[in-house]
C-alpha cells in the first residue's frame, strides 16, 4: 500500500507535459503489439524497409561528395579556360568538360532515392498539405503502386537494349566497340548511359520500401507515420 502510494506520488511529480509523453508512448507501444498480432508479416516487411532506406541514406552520403567533386571540375575548367587564354596554351580538354557533366548526371540519377526518401520531389498538389495523416498515406501508397513503381520497371525495360548497344552488343549477339563521344579526346559514353537503368533500379528499390511505410501507416502503425513526419516535415508540412 506504501508503495503503491509512493508510486502515485512520483507520478504525479513529473511536470504535465511530461506525463502526457509517458501515456502517449505507452499507448503507442500498446498499438503497435496490437497491430504487429493482427499482421505479423509487416514486422518483417519493415525490416526490409529499414535496410533499404540505410542504404539509401549511405548513397546520399556519396552523393554530397559527388557534388563536391562536380563542382570542382567545374571550377577548374573554367579557371584553365582563362588562364590558358591568357598564356596562349590549351589547358582544358574535351576530357573534363564531359567528366563534369557526367558527375553531374550521376549526381542525378543517383540521388532519386534519396530525394524520395526525404520528399524533395516537386509536388503541384495544393490539396496534399492539407490532408490528413491517413488520406496521405492513401495518396502516396496508390501513386506509389500504380504509377511510380510501373514507371521505374518500364523505364529499366525500354533502357536495356540501348544501353546493351552502346557497350558493343550486335543484333547477331556478338559484341563489338563500345560507344564513345564523337567529340576530339572524349570519354566512352556506355558507362554513363549504363547509370540511367541503375538510377531507376535505385529509385524502384526505395519506392518499394515507401510502399511498406504507407501500408503500414494505413494499418495503424504510429511509429512509421512519425517517422515519416520526420524525414518529410519540413518540406510537405504547411508553416
Amino acid at each position: 500500500m506504501t508503495s503503491a502510494i509512493a508510486s502515485t506520488d512520483l507520478i504525479s511529480d513529473f511536470p504535465r507535459r511530461s506525463r502526457v509523453r509517458i501515456w502517449y508512448l505507452f499507448h503507442l507501444s500498446l498499438a503497435n503489439s496490437v497491430m504487429q498480432q493482427k499482421f505479423p508479416q509487416m514486422r518483417s516487411l519493415l525490416k526490409v524497409s529499414s535496410a533499404i532506406d540505410f542504404f539509401t541514406e549511405q548513397l546520399g552520403w556519396l552523393i554530397n561528395w559527388l557534388v563536391l567533386l562536380t563542382v570542382g571540375v567545374g571550377f577548374y575548367n573554367v579557371m584553365v579556360r582563362f588562364v590558358g587564354r591568357y598564356l596562349g596554351v590549351q589547358l582544358s580538354s574535351n576530357a573534363l568538360n564531359e567528366l563534369q557533366w557526367y558527375l553531374f548526371s550521376l549526381v542525378f540519377l543517383l540521388g532519386f532515392p534519396y530525394i524520395l526518401k526525404h520528399g524533395e520531389n516537386v509536388r503541384v498538389d495544393f490539396f496534399y498539405a492539407h490532408f490528413t495523416e491517413k488520406q496521405r498515406a492513401i495518396v502516396d501508397f496508390w501513386g506509389t503502386v500504380l504509377f511510380l513503381i510501373p514507371f521505374c520497371a518500364i523505364g529499366i525495360w525500354v533502357t536495356l537494349n540501348p544501353v546493351l548497344q552502346s557497350w558493343g552488343y550486335q543484333p547477331d549477339g556478338t559484341w563489338g566497340t563500345w560507344e564513345i563521344s564523337p567529340d576530339a579526346q572524349g570519354l566512352p559514353r556506355a558507362p554513363i548511359k549504363t547509370m540511367i537503368p541503375i538510377g531507376l533500379l535505385l529509385l524502384l528499390i526505395q519506392s518499394i520500401s515507401q510502399g511498406i511505410k504507407y501500408l503500414a501507416v494505413l494499418l495503424g502503425y504510429k511509429q512509421v507515420a512519425e517517422q515519416i513526419q520526420l524525414e518529410t516535415s519540413e518540406h510537405i508540412n504547411p508553416e
